[in-house]
C-alpha cells in the first residue's frame, strides 16, 4: 500500500516506521520543517535499536528508503491510506482533515490517530465520512502491539474490516470501541493516573513510592507518574480537559499540580523533567 501519515512527532514517526517495516510505501508529512529535519535520524535510531533483536526483519537500509519525508501536502495523492496524528486539538485536526478530504480521492481510507475527541466530530471535516474511523495507537508505536479502531457514526463496516485486517498485517492485535469520549483505554487509564497525581498533590506519597506501589503491588510495568512522564504531561492534561469537558465528571478533572507543570514546561521525558528528572 502507499500509506500516507500526517505528523513528524512521536505517534507519527512510529506508525511511519512501523508501515514501512512491513514493507509499504510510506508519505511521512508534517508542515514544521524541524520534525521533518529530525524525523529521518529518529526513526532509524529506533530501527538500530530493534536490530539488535532481529538485525533481518530491522534493516534500516531497507526501510528508510520506503518513507518518504515531506512539507508538501499534495505528495499524499494516490494513498490506499492516511492517518492523521498530528497535536490532539480539535481545531488543528479538523483543519487538516478538510484538506486531505480535497486531496484524496473518494477509495482512500481515512483514519486519525486521536486518543479521545470524538470520531464524529472530527468526521464533520471528512468528506464520504463512511470511510473514516480512528485508528489509535500506542508509544512507543514500533514495540506497543495494540491498535484501538474507533467506529464513527458514518463508518462503514468494510471500513472497519480492512482497518482490522491491516492492523494485523503489521502484526498488531486491533480491539474495537464505539465512539465514546476516551474510548476503552484513556476512559480507563486517565482516572489512575490522574488519583495518582491527586495522592502526591495532596502530600500523600512520593512519585517514586506512589509508582512503586502499583508496580510491585498490582503487577503494572510503570507507575502511573512514570506512565505519564512518558507519554507527556501535556497530552495526558489535553486528553483529561476533553474527557471532563464531554462527561463532566470530577474524576476527569485535570489537577492543579498537572496543568501547573505543563505552564511551566515540565512535560515529562521529552522536555527532561515531570515527576522526573531525565
Amino acid at each position: 500500500m502507499k500509506v500516507s501519515v500526517l505528523g513528524c512527532g512521536t505517534m507519527g514517526k512510529g506508525i511511519a516506521q512501523v508501515f514501512a517495516t512491513y514493507g509499504n510505501s510510506v508519505v511521512a508529512y508534517d508542515s514544521l520543517s524541524k520534525a521533518l529535519e529530525k524525523a529521518p535520524s529518529d526513526i532509524g535510531a529506533s530501527l538500530d535499536r530493534l536490530a539488535k533483536k532481529d538485525p533481518e526483519k530491522f534493516d534500516k537500509q531497507q526501510i528508510l528508503p520506503r518513507i518518504t519525508f515531506t512539507g508538501n501536502l499534495e505528495e499524499i495523492r494516490g494513498s490506499d491510506l492516511v492517518i492523521e496524528a498530528v497535536f490532539e486539538r480539535v481545531e488543528e485536526k479538523t483543519a487538516l482533515l478538510r484538506k486531505v478530504s480535497d486531496i484524496i480521492d473518494d477509495r482512500c481510507m481515512l483514519a486519525t490517530n486521536t486518543s479521545s475527541i470524538s470520531i464524529n466530530k472530527l468526521a464533520s471535516a471528512v468528506r464520504n465520512p463512511g470511510r473514516f474511523l480512528g485508528m489509535h495507537f500506542f508509544n512507543p508505536v514500533p514495540v506497543m502491539k495494540l491498535v484501538e479502531l474507533v467506529k464513527g457514526e458514518h463508518t462503514d463496516e468494510a471500513i472497519l474490516k480492512k482497518a482490522y485486517s491491516i492492523s494485523e498485517s503489521i502484526e498488531k492485535s486491533p480491539v474495537i470501541s464505539k465512539d465514546f469520549p476516551g474510548f476503552i483505554s484513556n476512559r480507563i487509564l486517565m482516572p489512575l493516573i490522574r488519583e495518582a497525581i491527586a495522592v502526591y498533590e495532596e502530600g500523600i506519597a512520593t512519585p517514586q513510592d506512589i509508582d512503586k506501589t502499583l508496580r510491585l503491588g498490582m503487577n503494572h510495568p510503570m507507575g502511573p507518574l512514570e506512565l505519564a512522564d512518558f507519554v507527556g504531561l501535556d497530552v495526558v492534561y489535553d486528553v483529561l480537559k476533553v474527557l471532563y469537558d464531554e462527561y463532566g465528571e470530577p474524576r476527569f478533572k485535570p489537577p492543579i499540580t498537572l496543568r501547573n507543570m505543563v505552564n511551566s514546561g515540565k512535560l515529562g521525558r521529552k522536555s527532561g523533567e515531570g515527576f522526573y528528572k531525565y
